[in-house]
């Protein structure tokens, strides 16, 4: 059997030490080829280290996507939860608008996504991967953004007194789905539009995500809040039987 390898550029990085360029790399073909469909050699070979450093520094291909995954995050949360606290503070005594928190939440990604240079555009992209992935976002999202969110989630039930937490939960879902997509960049709003609208343009994301979600956020609470009790099994079997007989 023929092996085919994929070609991969050995990229210099100047005086960073192995550990850094061994990250730099993974990140960049994980974001690229995902979890599986790039080998511990071919990292080693973009970064321009040894094979066995991966060994020495982090024990496996595991455990590299998991230190990658984690390096950014740690840069991430304290930004993240520092906006939040500033929003929840400039409303005392009340609270701050649901347009706040969703920008405390999603503005510090998106800004570095736009601006932070291409390695935290892979970042970005990996996150989008493994937030869709059946196998690593319950491990690694869970760990790494789980504490923030439930801080989140918290103040927005403050902002919607009276929405139940499953409407919350909800509209949280469908945020982070948004967040997602516009992560992947794949460029098929700009098809759609004929160029009116671009995946890269993440300042105009910005501009009209926090005011989307937020009506979204309303719109549930309000339709929940609304509506009817539901009917039990029994009682819409019943009527279900009558509408038979009048047919």
């Amino acid at each position: 059997m023929v092996v085919v390898r994929r070609k991969i550029t050995r990229k210099r990085t100047g005086t960073k030490p192995g550990k850094e360029r061994i990250l730099d790399a993974a990140e960049r073909l994980f974001a690229r080829h995902g979890f599986y469909g790039i080998s511990v050699r071919d990292i080693t070979e973009a970064a321009g280290v040894d094979v066995a450093l991966v060994s020495y520094h982090f024990g496996g291909k595991r455990e590299l996507f998991t230190a990658v995954f984690q390096r950014r995050a740690e840069l991430l949360n304290p930004e993240r939860l520092a906006m939040l606290e500033e929003v929840r503070r400039a409303a005392l005594p009340g609270v701050p608008t649901l347009e706040d928190i969703v920008n405390a939440f999603t503005y510090p990604l998106l800004e570095r996504s736009a601006r932070g240079g291409p390695g935290w555009k892979s970042y970005f992209a990996l996150v989008a991967q493994v937030n869709n992935s059946p196998e690593w976002a319950p491990v690694l999202m869970t760990q790494h953004f789980d504490p923030l969110v439930e801080k989140f989630i918290a103040v927005l039930r403050e902002a919607l007194p009276g929405c139940s937490a499953r409407e919350v939960y909800w509209g949280y879902q469908f945020l982070t789905g948004a967040l997602t997509l516009t992560f992947a960049e794949t460029g098929r709003i700009d098809t759609l539009s004929s160029g009116l609208c671009k995946s890269s343009d993440l300042d105009s994301v910005h501009e009209r995500l926090a005011p989307y979600v937020a009506a979204g956020f309303r719109a549930l609470c309000a339709r929940a809040n609304s509506a009817e009790p539901a009917l039990p099994k029994s009682a819409r079997a019943a009527i279900s039987a009558k509408s038979a007989k009048r047919r």
